[in-house]
C-alpha cells in the first residue's frame, strides 16, 4: 500500500482520502499506519480481511470461495501470512469451514463418518484468512491446527498409511451420517447435565416453536455451564439465557441424543426440532434466575 501525505490530507492509493487537520511535527509511519487501514470505513465496507481463492483455469481442485463476511474469520490477517500463531489459527478456521459445510461441494471424497483425506486437502486451490494458499501447508501444520484447537473441533486417524481428518460436529453436510459420525446416549445416567445456550431475544420463538437445527443436522447443547472448566465445545461464552433438557423424558419418547468426540451433545430432534416439552427449566445467565415458561 502507498500512501501520500500533505499538511491537510493522506491519501492512500487505492484505498480513501481522510481529510484532517493539520499534521503535528510528531506524526509518525505507525499512526499513518494506523489511518491508512482498511477496516476503519465502516460506511464503504471497505474491511478487506478476508481470503477468496479462484480455481486455475488448468490445475487445482476446489471452485471459488468467498470468505467475505465469515463470522469464524480469523485474527492472522494481511501480509504474507503474519506470525506462525495466525498462520496455524488461520488454517484451523478455514479446516472446520471446509470440513463442517463445504467438503461435497469442493468434490473431496468425504466418508459417512465425515473423515477426508489430509492430502486431498491440501491440493485445493483456497487460501486461507491470513492470506496464505492451502497448498503451502504441509501435514505437520494439519496436525498442529489439530493440537492447538481449544475447542477439539478435529478427529485426525491413519488408515492404511493415509492421514484422514473430520470435524467432530457442527455439519450442515448431508452426506455425514449420525450414527457413523457419532456415540449414540441410551441412559440419561451418562450425562449429568444438558443445556443449550441461547439469547433473550431468541427465546420467544423458541417457546413457541422449540430448539431448531436450522441448516445444521443437529441441535447442539452443551454437557456443562460456560464457566465448567471441562466444557470446551457446544455453547457460546456470551449466551445469557440456559435451557435445561429433560434428558430422560426426552429418551423415553424417542428423542435420539449422541455425543461427539470433543463432548457436544446433538439431537436431530423429531423432524429437526426438539419441542418445548422437553424443557426440564430455563435459566437467566450468569444470574442463574429461573425464567418460567
Amino acid at each position: 500500500m502507498f500512501a501520500s501525505v500533505t499538511n491537510t490530507a493522506i491519501t492512500v492509493l487505492r484505498r480513501c482520502t481522510l481529510r484532517l487537520p493539520l499534521l503535528s511535527p510528531s506524526f509518525s509511519s505507525s499512526t499513518l499506519r494506523s489511518f491508512a487501514s482498511p477496516s476503519m470505513d465502516n460506511n464503504n465496507n471497505a474491511n478487506t480481511s478476508y481470503s477468496r481463492a479462484t480455481p486455475s483455469a488448468s490445475s487445482g481442485r476446489g471452485k471459488a470461495f468467498d470468505m467475505r463476511n465469515d463470522r469464524e474469520r480469523t485474527r492472522g490477517r494481511g501480509g504474507e501470512g503474519g506470525s506462525g500463531k495466525d498462520k496455524i489459527d488461520a488454517l484451523g478456521r478455514l479446516l472446520t469451514r471446509i470440513l463442517r459445510h463445504m467438503a461435497s461441494e469442493l468434490n473431496l471424497n468425504l466418508r459417512s463418518d465425515g473423515y477426508v483425506n489430509v492430502n486431498d486437502l491440501l491440493k485445493l486451490n483456497l487460501k486461507t484468512l491470513a492470506n496464505i494458499p492451502l497448498r503451502s501447508h504441509t501435514i505437520d501444520d494439519i496436525r498442529e491446527a489439530v493440537r492447538k484447537d481449544n475447542k477439539q473441533r478435529f478427529s485426525l486417524i491413519e488408515e492404511n498409511g493415509e492421514l484422514l481428518i473430520r470435524a467432530n460436529q457442527g455439519h450442515t453436510i448431508t452426506a455425514v451420517e449420525t450414527e457413523s459420525l457419532l456415540k449414540p446416549i441410551l441412559s440419561a445416567e451418562e450425562i449429568s447435565v444438558c443445556v443449550h445456550g441461547t439469547y433473550r431475544r431468541n427465546l420467544e420463538s423458541i417457546l413457541g416453536s422449540g430448539l431448531k437445527r436450522m441448516k445444521r443436522l443437529h441441535v447442539h447443547f452443551s454437557c456443562g455451564l460456560p464457566t465448567d472448566g471441562e466444557v470446551i465445545s457446544g455453547m457460546r461464552r456470551d449466551v445469557n439465557v440456559l435451557i435445561f433438557l429433560d434428558v430422560r423424558k426426552a429418551l423415553e419418547e424417542g428423542l435420539k441424543l449422541y455425543i461427539s468426540d470433543n463432548k457436544v451433545i446433538l439431537t436431530e430432534g423429531f423432524d429437526g426440532v426438539v419441542p418445548p416439552k422437553y424443557f426440564e427449566k430455563i435459566e437467566s445467565w450468569p444470574g442463574r434466575q429461573p425464567i418460567p415458561f
